[in-house]
């Protein structure tokens, strides 16, 4: 780990440290030459004694370094300095597209294929000089603060794939094509899969295959049919599934074979959403896995690459690059019917003849069901049967609702229920249900453990209910923080499903009096990274304090930072207070001013305060922005401070039943002079349970109801709700 303050090549100052990989670690330095920030990627010290791997490292880098285009994080400088392999590239400011997708659960359609299309130009630009990515995936996709997206990690992901496959594997295995995984020869088509599984996230919010070891998930590309996308996303527009279908083939054959192809498609997509224009290769139904075979893999690996792309393009490629990629498709009716759903269980389409011969069957079939129902009608009512005086009536008649005079019934709650248990409850409520597949959950195995409405809404009779059926308690890996900041550790663990107590301590020294770990870094956790624990369990991170220098140190200057390289900056206090101030001078997110000041001296253990900029939002609009208008509306102040004064609730909240670790927003409902009126409390957040309230109700209103949800794919349900108490405050 290279020091703040180091001077690589007499001429890039070391500032900080801003990110870490598997095989190298992110700085953000100056270039005294030129006097520009720029971002040095270090090679970690595991891979600086295989010279093989050095040659190979800087070969490509430099080939890197060639590269010029905009959706390209261009490469400045390769080097080495006594032992210290670097690559200099343009520092970008933003986050990743992994970092984007967590943050919004999934990305909406046209945000989704516009990133698609610029990935796809920077990577087009890569494969016309010769060079592929293989290491395609949302952690090397930056998307930067003006919205532009790059694609980075050039040079080093071919140099790890040609000589240490297992450090690529182990990172990327989500992303890696069947070829890859396989160990065997790649080439741009692996980065078009990587791209299809990418573009899959984006849209779902989840990566098709998934499993508890490398090795599980390496199989499952070379082995498994990956659910479609419109099964996690039901709104998505059939051509960009096709899409997404055509770049994920198992065989190379079947995939795009430029990436020209798919820009070409995906702009398509956004013109005509619902067309179907992806032309995805004819095979035989039964063969739902293909397997390359030695011989194949032999003659892919003989076939001259086609670097030249200078040819010339096809005329409709051509039209449609030159269609802007924002053209709203929202006007367009949905042609898709009974397609997408016989396709969602057979991925790849038949030739014309074919199909035509599949209408004709299908449609003798319903013409034969049809007949055969209308005999059965006709012998019940000769029989009495059916209709007449010994008709047997659906019991929900026999006591009619108002409810029903607007065929509208009440969703019951399949939790806990066995399926045959919950084939009954939608029965008797004139529902229908549908086994989505199974989860992790800590519901017991075998019983359903979500369900896509929640019980209690009304719908419309004959809805099809979702859901999912518990597998048991999953056991998930501690992942590792190594080298991370307090922020980027705390959200790996979160995003793991663990629930993350942070305590700060002082680090150990080394033989030279440095910190083992710098203030604000990951020290360890407990349990240890490494180790297995169930999904939902709380994991202690603990965040070095650096150096203890007593109770008198020099403050550091962060006015100007960002929030969270201030706080990692302050690492060394046990407790940093974030204050928001509205600003039209700073720009969001930025420090405007700290307490103490900088380059005083004060005690660590006290607390520090830090003002971040909010923009021009006001501080509490901000915070609630988010928030629906017509369900959660903030109480008016009279009726919170009036002459009752203040009510408050400070009750402890148990664990939810089929809690599962996830983001949690609380809501109260209050009824304020004869009102009904929300309030939310908590937005977003992680609650550690039992979880001890402290509310301001309503102003002498005793009593309030406060519903409880949890953010499962992208969408927060309803887990229960608790009737609560309030008091005056003394």
């Amino acid at each position: 780990m290279l020091k703040t303050g180091m001077i690589i090549a007499e001429r890039y100052e070391i500032l900080g440290k801003i990110g870490t990989g598997g095989m190298a670690d992110v700085y953000k330095a100056k270039d005294h030459k030129l006097n520009r920030f720029v971002a040095v990627k270090v090679l970690k010290p595991e891979f600086r004694e295989d010279t093989t791997f050095i040659r190979k490292f800087r070969s490509e880098a430099q080939a890197a370094a060639g590269l010029t285009h905009p959706n390209i994080v261009n490469v400045f400088d390769v080097g080495d300095d006594e032992g210290v392999y670097y690559i200099v590239m343009e520092l970008i400011e933003g986050i990743t597209l992994k970092e984007y997708i967590s943050k919004k659960g999934k990305l909406s359609i046209k945000e989704a294929t516009s990133i698609a299309i610029q990935v796809s130009m920077g990577l087009e630009s890569a494969h016309s000089h010769g060079i592929v990515h293989r290491d395609v995936k949302p952690q090397n996709i930056i998307i930067s603060t003006d919205g532009k997206v790059k694609v980075t990690d050039f040079g080093i992901a071919r140099a790890a794939s040609s000589n240490t496959i297992s450090s690529n594997v182990m990172g990327s295995v989500h992303y890696s094509s069947p070829e890859q995984v396989r160990g065997g020869y790649s080439d741009e088509k692996s980065d078009i899969y990587s791209l299809g599984i990418t573009l899959y996230e984006m849209v779902t919010g989840r990566v098709p295959f998934d499993g508890d070891t490398t090795v599980a998930i390496a199989i499952k590309h070379l082995q498994e049919e990956m659910v479609p996308p419109s099964v996690y996303t039901e709104d998505l527009p059939y051509s960009l599934e096709q899409i997404i279908l055509k770049c994920t083939q198992k065989s190379v054959g079947r995939r795009y074979d430029r990436m020209e192809e798919v820009i070409a498609d995906l702009k398509h997509s956004l013109i005509e959403p619902q067309g179907d224009f992806v032309m995805l290769t004819t095979v035989d139904n039964e063969a739902k896995t293909v397997v390359i075979s030695d011989a194949e893999l032999g003659e892919i690996k003989h076939t001259p690459k086609q670097n030249n792309r200078s040819t010339q393009k096809k005329p409709e490629v051509a039209q449609l690059e030159e269609e802007s990629y924002d053209t709203d498709y929202d006007d367009y009716e949905d042609r898709v019917d009974d397609r997408r759903s016989s396709e969602r269980n057979s991925y790849h389409k038949s030739d014309r003849r074919r199909s035509l011969g599949r209408i004709i069957t299908i449609l003798a079939l319903v013409i034969g069901a049809a007949a055969l129902i209308a005999v059965i009608f006709v012998l019940g009512k000769a029989s009495g049967l059916i209709g007449g005086e010994g008709e047997q009536k659906p019991q929900q008649q026999e006591q009619p609702t108002e409810q029903e005079d607007d065929n509208l019934v009440e969703v019951p709650s399949l939790f806990g229920k066995t399926e045959a248990e919950a084939n009954e409850l939608a029965r008797a409520a004139n529902l229908g249900i549908q086994m989505m597949g199974e989860k992790a959950s800590d519901q017991e195995k075998g019983r359903i453990c979500e369900q896509d409405i929640p019980a209690g809404t009304m719908v419309e009779a004959y809805t099809t209910l979702k859901f999912y059926v518990s597998k048991g308690v999953q056991q998930v890996t501690v992942p590792d923080t190594d080298g991370r900041t307090g922020i980027e550790a705390q959200q790996i663990l979160e995003d793991a499903g663990f629930v993350v107590n942070v305590q700060k301590v002082y680090s150990d020294l080394d033989d030279n009096g440095y910190p083992l770990v710098n203030p604000g870094y990951a020290y360890y956790t407990t349990p240890e990274s490494g180790t297995t624990a169930k999904s939902g369990d709380t994991i202690t991170l603990v965040v070095s304090r650096g150096v203890d220098y007593g109770d008198s140190v020099e403050v550091p200057d962060v006015v100007g930072w960002s929030k969270n390289d201030a706080i990692t900056t302050l690492g060394k206090w046990i407790d940093i207070d974030v204050v928001e101030q509205r600003s039209t001078d700073v720009p969001e997110g930025e420090v405007i001013s700290q307490n103490p000041e900088q380059y005083s001296y004060a005690n660590p253990d006290e607390t520090m305060t830090i003002t971040v900029s909010c923009g021009d939002k006001d501080p509490a609009a901000a915070q609630t922005e988010t928030q629906p208008q017509d369900t959660a509306q903030t109480a008016p102040a009279e009726t919170t401070t009036g002459a009752d004064g203040i009510w408050k609730c400070t009750q402890s909240l148990d664990t939810p039943e089929g809690y599962q670790g996830g983001a949690v927003r609380l809501e109260l409902i209050q009824t304020v002079n004869g009102q009904p009126t929300a309030t939310q409390i908590v937005d977003n957040q992680v609650l550690t349970f039992p979880y001890q309230l402290n509310i301001t109700g309503a102003s002498g209103v005793g009593t309030g109801e406060l519903y409880l949800y949890e953010q499962v794919n992208g969408e927060y349900r309803e887990l229960g709700h608790y009737n609560i108490t309030f008091e005056k405050a003394e």
